[in-house]
Order: structure tokens, then C-alpha cells, then sequence
């Protein structure tokens, strides 16, 4: 399994340098970036969460769904409780961006590709709970760290928010046995005209959201490139903070996780999908946040660039140590 996280990240990597070289050409402009960001994160990521949920429902399934929701929320309470005992507030700093971006990781824009391609659509399906979670504190506690102040309006957004739900829509497909036909079966021959329009139609609408599900790999890592392309490196090497904040977020917060997790009578591909979505580099939606908020987001945007590049080496580590440590 480290080996195809190995490989995952070395195709991720390539995309990279894809979206770097278009940006540096003026292929991609910094609009078309941001326009493609949010086409990803309000269309193809809600699509693959959606088709994730396309499976029978049984009992095992809806027990490490549960188990995925324990261990997310887990991840998450060592992240806050690490930010804040590993980066103190002191005047000059900006503490929150760097504790934002050690707690929040980019599960989505990072995880679902490297998920997918370790265990399919059953990955992502254990990874929405993660995504749950990562909204239901990005926009609660995330925004009052940004902001400073709380605000119920932050609370509400995250019902709103396209990966919500897609989760709560799938959640209701999957328990009422709800499914789209497979784009290359055929109904029963001996069923109704009705059900056969209906079936060709249900089979079309799966074929077209799959093809919208595959660009989710492609377009987060042309973002992620172009964005990466903009952080002033050589500037960057003179920050140490930067690395500081990189290595918690992508091997020190993961490791104490890990640890944890061996605890518990976890399904490998539970506890595996969790621990890819919590080792993934720093969340884009930090510079987002920072520019909403009147926070440094050049600061943000180097944090990321940097944990960005560097997750595509310590993502594939976290899993040959989870490995040696498992077995």
C-alpha cells in the first residue's frame, strides 16, 4: 500500500509541475485558478462524496462509518490540542495562520485523490466522514479563529456548504437503497417500458457524474501547482516558522494519530483513509480565510506551497510507518 501511495504521489506531483508550467506560461491566470478551486470544491469533490455512496447498504459498512466519524473527530482534538501547546502566541507572529494551518489539512483537495487510488470509491466513502468533520470545525471553530469573534452565521454556513450536502444526500440514497444504474448495464428484459427509460437515463446520469468524479485528481493539482508557482521559494528558505509548521502538520500531528489509532480494533482501510486525510499538507482554505479576514494571506499561501511539496514525500512515509507499525 506505500507503494501505491508512492506512486499517487508521484503522478500528483507531475500535475503539479503541470499547473506550475501553465501558470508560469500564462496558460492559467490567478481568475481561472480561483475559478477552477471552486469548481472543484462546489461540483466535482460533492460529485465523487455522491458516488461514493453508491454501494448496498450493510452493517459492516455503516460500523466503520462510524468508526471513520470517531477517529476524524480524535485526529482533530490532538491537532487543536498540539497547535496550541506547540505555537505560542507572541507579538510579530501570526498565530493564527500557523495554528490554522497545522490543525486543518487539505482532505479534500489531497485526500480524495490519494484515498481513490489506494481503495476506490470505498475509500472516499469512509473519507466523507472526515470531510464532515473538517467542515463542521473549519467553519465553526476555524472562522472564530480567523475572525476573532463567534459567529452563528459560521455555524449555518456549514450546512450549506456543496460537500455537506452531497454527504447528507448520498446518506440518504445509501440507507434507502437508492442507487444509479451501472453505465454499462441493461435492464431487466422483462420490465416496463417506463423502467427502461428511467434505467437508460439513471445509467447516463452515473456515466456523467464518473466523468465529472475523474477531473477531481487532474484540476485540485493544476490548482495546487499554480499556486505553488506564485510562493516566492527562495524568500521562503528564510522562514524557518514555514518548516515548523509544515512538520507538525505533516508528521508530527500524523504520528501522535497514528499511535492512537493502533488502539482501537479499527478496519486497516478505516483507520489508513483517516490517517491519509490527517497527514495531507496544510488547507487551502487558510489563504482563502486570511484574505476574508484581513489576515496574512501571502503567509498562508507560502505555508501551503511548501507543505504541499513536501506532503508528496511524508504522505507516502505515514503509511509505510502505519505498515511497520501494524503488523
Amino acid at each position: 500500500m506505500a507503494a501505491v501511495v508512492l506512486q499517487q504521489a508521484c503522478i500528483m506531483l507531475i500535475l503539479i509541475g503541470f499547473g506550475a508550467g501553465c501558470f508560469r506560461l500564462k496558460i492559467l491566470s490567478k481568475e481561472t485558478v480561483s475559478q477552477i478551486s471552486s469548481l472543484v470544491l462546489k461540483v466535482v469533490n460533492p460529485i465523487v462524496i455522491l458516488m461514493s455512496f453508491q454501494r448496498e447498504c450493510d452493517r459492516h459498512l455503516i460500523a466503520d462509518l462510524g468508526w471513520t466519524f470517531l477517529l476524524a473527530v480524535i485526529s482533530y482534538g490532538i491537532a487543536f490540542l498540539g497547535s496550541y501547546l506547540c505555537i505560542r502566541s507572541r507579538e510579530g507572529r501570526d498565530t493564527v495562520i500557523e495554528r490554522f494551518s497545522a490543525v486543518y489539512s487539505n482532505c479534500g483537495f489531497m485526500g480524495i485523490p490519494l484515498v481513490q487510488a489506494m481503495f476506490g470509491y470505498e475509500g472516499v466513502f469512509y473519507l466523507t466522514a472526515f470531510i464532515a468533520v473538517f467542515n463542521l470545525f473549519v467553519w465553526s471553530h476555524g472562522v472564530m479563529q480567523m475572525s476573532g469573534q463567534r459567529s452563528l452565521k459560521s455555524l449555518l454556513r456549514v450546512l450549506r456548504s456543496p460537500a455537506i450536502i452531497a454527504i447528507a444526500v448520498g446518506l440518504v440514497m445509501f440507507f434507502t437503497g437508492v442507487t444509479l444504474p451501472a453505465a454499462d448495464s441493461s435492464a431487466p428484459a422483462n420490465a416496463s417500458h417506463l423502467v427502461r427509460v428511467l434505467h437508460t437515463i439513471g445509467a447516463l446520469i452515473s456515466e456523467a457524474f464518473g466523468m465529472v468524479g475523474s477531473l477531481n485528481t487532474p484540476l485540485a493539482m493544476f490548482v495546487a501547482g499554480a499556486t505553488i508557482i506564485q510562493t516566492d521559494l527562495p524568500a521562503v528558505i528564510k522562514k524557518p516558522r514555514i518548516f515548523y509548521v509544515s512538520f507538525l502538520r505533516l508528521i508530527a500531528f500524523p504520528m501522535v494519530t497514528l499511535l492512537v489509532f493502533l488502539l482501537f480494533p479499527v478496519d486497516t482501510i478505516v483507520e489508513m483513509t483517516v490517517l491519509a486525510a490527517a497527514s495531507a499538507p496544510c488547507a487551502a482554505i487558510c489563504t482563502m480565510m486570511s484574505l476574508t479576514y484581513k489576515r496574512n494571506a501571502a503567509y498562508a499561501s507560502e505555508i501551503f506551497g511548501v507543505s504541499t511539496l513536501l506532503s508528496v514525500a511524508t504522505m507516502p512515509l505515514m503509511m509505510v510507518i502505519y505498515e511497520a507499525l501494524s503488523k
